[in-house]
């Protein structure tokens, strides 16, 4: 197979990929939400001749079936935005009020229409089959994999692959690593209910203020001193309400944050001293502590093999981009349940480009990522792609 004729065909059709990507991004669907969004690329993948169904939330699966035999190769792109209000000062913002793609997946999506667009083009060639997985709600829990293996997803398939289009790196570098690459995501909600009153008089109340100061210094002793300091692990309290005027105790206050781990035993762990913690101060003090506590996402976890295959990228034919090694990642990604199913590596593929002002953070009303970086995703995807069924073929 002649592998060179990919990079001209990824730059013949890299304009049509940045305007599929734009019309995206002025129209940006939330989480389960994304009706629109799945019709646009349903309609694509017809026109194109890919089997596809739309699944029950609001994903596409589709396959291209490769006219010799071999294995099934999925590739994963989310397709969902976020309730955040656009700032950028572009042609292509938002036209939607309070929703924007402030994550990527514009790209993700458009990135995976091109690579359905090249391969259906040329599945003669194809010695095996390729699974098209557009999937939705990535960014709400629970997010929209589980549903979409439920739909038939991973049926038959070997291997499946997916990459993050990231701006905290450069624009021409992609990186990944073997084991755990991204956190498990757990959220948690903390109710302190006590006895409201006269400030003047606390010696009457149960102050539910003090309790809840006093939970968020004890949960932070979890990581600091109950946690092998080698090993990762964040609790962070991202809400803290108590109360609305200076001269009443409350007498109810919530807590909302998440944890983050790379080790289920770690994550495990920490949540049964939620548990102890919360007890323990609701009895010290006199209040009834409500604790609500919910596992996310698992982390995502790289398989061996296919990050050896991803090193082995930097002598590809087709990849362009600089391979390098990823730190570990706190943010999570529900990815993580498609590779408890089947092997597969999950790769970061730098986006950013601060000469352009590119730099903003995921999740930012500003973000923005160098269009350039989806090339470097196509290609990416398409190497590992076309190296598994090449090498499966020959130990065939």
């Amino acid at each position: 197979m002649n592998l060179n004729k990919y990079t001209q065909k990824i730059e013949t059709l890299f304009p049509e990929m940045v305007k599929w990507r734009r019309h995206l991004h002025m129209n940006p669907e939330l989480s389960f939400q994304e009706s629109e969004t799945t019709q646009f690329i349903f309609d694509k993948l017809s026109e194109w001749g890919i089997n596809a169904i739309k699944s029950k939330n609001n994903g596409v699966i589709g396959t291209i079936y490769g006219d010799k035999s071999g294995p099934t190769v999925a590739l994963r792109a989310d397709i969902d935005a976020l309730p955040i209000q656009d700032e950028k000062k572009v042609r292509y913002a938002s036209q939607k009020k309070n929703i924007m793609h402030a994550c990527g997946h514009d790209g993700h999506t458009a990135s995976l229409l091109s690579i359905a667009k090249i391969l259906q083009e040329d599945r003669s060639e194809l010695t095996g089959n390729v699974r098209l997985i557009f999937q939705p709600a990535e960014e709400q829990y629970p997010g929209g994999a589980l549903s979409i293996i439920e739909d038939g997803a991973l049926e038959d398939v070997d291997v499946i692959y997916g990459v993050h289009l990231w701006t905290p790196l450069q624009t021409g570098i992609a990186s990944s690593v073997a084991g755990p690459i991204m956190a498990s995501v757990d959220e948690f909600k903390i109710k302190v209910i006590g006895k409201g009153g006269h400030a003047g008089l606390p010696h009457d109340t149960v102050d539910s203020t003090l309790v809840g100061a006093q939970l968020v210094v004890q949960l932070q002793s979890i990581v600091s001193r109950m946690i092998n300091p080698i090993e990762p692990a964040v609790v962070s309290v991202g809400s803290f309400h108590s109360g609305e005027s200076f001269n009443i105790i409350s007498s109810l206050c919530t807590i909302k944050g998440t944890v983050r781990t790379f080790n289920d035993k770690i994550r495990a762990y920490i949540q049964e001293r939620f548990t102890h913690i919360c007890k323990q101060i609701g009895e010290l003090y006199g209040a009834e502590i409500e604790l609500d506590y919910i596992n996310v996402y698992p982390p995502v976890v790289n398989h061996k093999n296919e990050t050896n295959r991803f090193i082995k990228m930097k002598e590809s034919e087709i990849v362009h981009a600089e391979i390098s090694t990823s730190p570990l990642i706190m943010a999570g990604e529900d990815f993580s349940y498609y590779l408890k199913k089947v092997p597969g590596c999950f790769m970061f593929v730098g986006a950013g480009n601060e000469e352009k002002g590119m730099n903003f953070p995921h999740h930012h009303p500003k973000f923005d990522f160098d269009e350039r970086a989806m090339k470097n995703a196509v290609e990416l995807l398409l190497g590992m792609t076309l190296d598994y069924m090449y090498v499966n073929a020959s130990n065939g």
